[in-house]
Order: structure tokens, then C-alpha cells, then sequence
């Protein structure tokens, strides 16, 4: 433990007020370790002294605990804001206005340029005392820019998505308000089909930004009803075959009997109609789908249901399985979101369930999906 000092939980420092004054926040009196903290903590005394300094914080600033141990902060964590200037000069903590409780959290500079999240509490013996610990809490800024540049390209990339049918839909919607009475009613039934087409996509990439939002939110609401899953796949195996699909491109095993299932039937409507379509567009052959029954991913329950759906194509590369889930990814061919995978994971793991993909037997894409049975309390 990166901790200057010694003394056990619940025994008084040297120089410290008595265990009955002491103020809030003494991790010594509390028993915490710090290096058991998942954020930086550097800790000085009333003269300004590093008396801790834990792993996170030795991680974040790349500087060794026993190195910053003793020394005064301004040397051992020496910061400047944006503008270049040394912030422990610029907020004096130990020379300020007694009335201060602390600095709020923002962005400043390790030496080299890094950038760090910093935050300030001024803890006094008693309200406008003087500072007996100043305590420094430190995060690193790679996941919140990480974040920031995930929103910034679900932006960006939504944007573009919208332009083309929006485009389509103004310039046809203004060409026949401009020359109806030019085109012949063949005319005007393809252009109107094309409006029709493109408002369905923007309804699609609207309906998947909210499915993202539910999903980054922890808000998306799961309905559970029955569910006939053997059905529900031979449904869309259908509007395939009518969409103009070979009936013998699917082949469709159900393993009986199944455990009645309870889940969202819309929103598995959407993982089936993501899944095969990915079959079908990227892959090659046969596509199959195998719905069996499996042990529950969700504990207390001995049975789920699996849906596994395969193709014959070249499969994904095994350096891309671990990003197949992951926002805009879209393999070797480009086209589409890139959001689709992304919301079938959120949505099967609202279920309480998983999913996987791997390589098929036919050397292919395999995607397996499992549900827990779910059912209600009072039928249990």
C-alpha cells in the first residue's frame, strides 16, 4: 500500500487532532486502503507534504509512491492548467481564503502534456481552521475522450446516413410538385415507391439511434410476452423467399420440445431480422438456423432457448470477432450503419441473455444468441 504512514486503523497520527476531532475523510480511521480506490489519491499535510500517494495514482502520473512520498505536492505532482500556469501557486490552497472547502473538477496537465481530471477537498480541523489535509483525487481522461469520440462518430455517421434518403425525398417529392402533369402515372408510382423506400430508411436509422440511447442508458424496456421462436424465424424466412430469395438458400431445424420462452417479441423480431440478413448479404450458401434447447444463461433457471444462425461464406477474421459487437463495425464490406450488431447485443442482453459468433462448420459466420426462459412468477 502506497501510503506514507505507517500507523494502523484507528490509531492516532503524530500531529494529527485526536480521533475524537478528527475530520471526515481520514482514510487511517476508516480502515481503506487506498490503493483499493479506483481513482488517484494523493493526500498532503498541513505543511503541504505528500504523506500518501496510491497505485492509481502512481498509474495516472507514471511517478513512483516512494519517490513522491515526503516530497511537497508542488514538486511531487506538479500541475499547470491549460494556459501554462502552475496551478498550486494559482489556487494556494495553504496561503488562500479560509473560507474555501476545495477546487472543483477540471482539466490540468502533467508534465509531457498529458491531460488528467483533477479534483480538490481543503479538509479543516474546524470551519475557516487551517488546512490539516489537502486531498487530491486524479482520473485519466482516455475513457471520457473514448466516450466523446464514440458520440462524435454516431453523429457524424447518422448525419451522413440521413443526407442520401433525405436528399432522394426532397428531389422527388419537388420534381413532381414542379412537372406532375409531365410524367405518366408509371412515372409518378416509381418516384412516390422510391419517397416511400427512403422515409422507412430515416425511420429505421431513427428508430436504431433510440434503441442506442435506451441501450448506453440502461433504459431500454424489455415486454415480455410468449414467444413461438420457431415461428418467428419461419416468418422471416418467408418475406425472403417473397422478397425473391431461393426457398432452398434456408434451411430452419427446430429442436423439440422447446421451453416456452417469454421475451420481447418485437424487439426478437429484431435480432432475427439482423442476424439473417447479415447471412444473406454477407455471406454465401446455405444459411441455417438451429433453435434448441439450452442450458439458461441467468442463474436459478435450468433451460433457455438458443438460436444459432450460419452461412457458408468466408466468415469474419478471427483478428475482427472480438469487434464484431462494437458500434460502426462493418467488416470487410462496407454499407449500412455499422449499428446493427450493437443492438442486437444490447437488446439480447436486456433479456438476460448472450450472444456469440465464432466460425461455422461450412467455414462461415455463426451467430448464437441464448434466452433465458424468463416466465413470469406466478406460472413458475
Amino acid at each position: 500500500m502506497s501510503v506514507g504512514t505507517s500507523s494502523a486503523p484507528g490509531s492516532q497520527d503524530a500531529g494529527s487532532p485526536p480521533a475524537a476531532s478528527r475530520p471526515p475523510g481520514d482514510l487511517a480511521g476508516l480502515g481503506i486502503d487506498p490503493d483499493m480506490l479506483p481513482d488517484g489519491l494523493v493526500v498532503a499535510d498541513e505543511q503541504g507534504r505528500v504523506v500518501c500517494f496510491n497505485a492509481a495514482a502512481e498509474r495516472i502520473t507514471a511517478v513512483r509512491a516512494r519517490d513522491a512520498l515526503g516530497q511537497s505536492l508542488e514538486k511531487a505532482l506538479p500541475l499547470e492548467d491549460l494556459e501554462g500556469r502552475r496551478w498550486w501557486q494559482l489556487t494556494d490552497p495553504y496561503g488562500g481564503l479560509a473560507i474555501r472547502v476545495g477546487q472543483p473538477e477540471r482539466n490540468l496537465l502533467l508534465p509531457g502534456g498529458r491531460e488528467v481530471l483533477v479534483s480538490a477537498r481543503y479538509v479543516r480541523t474546524r470551519p475557516t481552521g487551517p488546512l490539516w489535509r489537502l486531498v487530491v483525487t486524479l482520473r485519466d481522461t482516455e475513457a471520457r475522450r473514448r466516450t466523446e469520440r464514440s458520440h462524435a462518430e454516431l453523429i457524424a455517421t447518422v448525419a451522413h446516413e440521413l443526407r442520401s434518403p433525405l436528399t432522394s425525398v426532397k428531389g422527388f417529392t419537388a420534381t413532381l410538385l414542379a412537372k406532375w402533369e409531365r410524367f405518366t402515372d408509371d412515372q409518378k408510382r416509381l418516384m412516390l415507391e422510391t419517397v416511400d423506400a427512403d422515409a422507412d430508411r430515416v425511420t429505421r436509422l431513427i428508430a436504431e439511434l433510440l434503441d442506442i440511447s435506451r441501450i448506453d442508458s440502461g433504459r431500454l424496456e424489455v415486454r415480455r410476452q410468449p414467444v413461438d421462436i420457431g415461428a418467428a424465424v419461419g416468418r422471416h424466412i418467408q418475406a425472403y423467399v417473397a422478397a425473391g430469395q431461393p426457398a432452398d438458400r434456408f434451411l430452419l431445424r427446430v429442436q423439440q420440445p422447446l421451453p416456452d420462452l417469454w421475451a420481447d417479441p418485437d424487439k426478437i423480431d429484431q435480432v432475427l431480422s439482423n442476424l439473417l440478413e447479415n447471412a444473406v448479404r454477407h455471406g454465401e450458401g446455405t444459411v441455417t438456423i438451429d433453435v434448441t434447447a439450452t442450458a439458461s444463461p441467468r442463474e436459478g433457471e435450468d433451460t433457455g432457448t438458443s438460436v444459432t444462425v450460419s452461412d457458408e461464406g468466408p466468415g469474419i477474421p478471427e483478428e475482427s470477432m472480438n469487434r464484431v459487437f462494437t458500434r460502426f463495425w462493418r467488416g470487410s464490406k462496407r454499407g449500412g450503419t455499422g449499428l446493427g450488431l450493437y443492438i442486437v447485443k444490447g437488446i439480447v442482453e436486456a433479456h438476460g441473455g448472450t450472444i456469440t459468433v465464432g466460425r461455422a462448420p461450412g467455414a462461415g459466420a455463426e451467430f448464437r444468441f441464448t434466452l433465458p426462459v424468463a416466465a413470469p412468477a406466478y406460472l413458475a
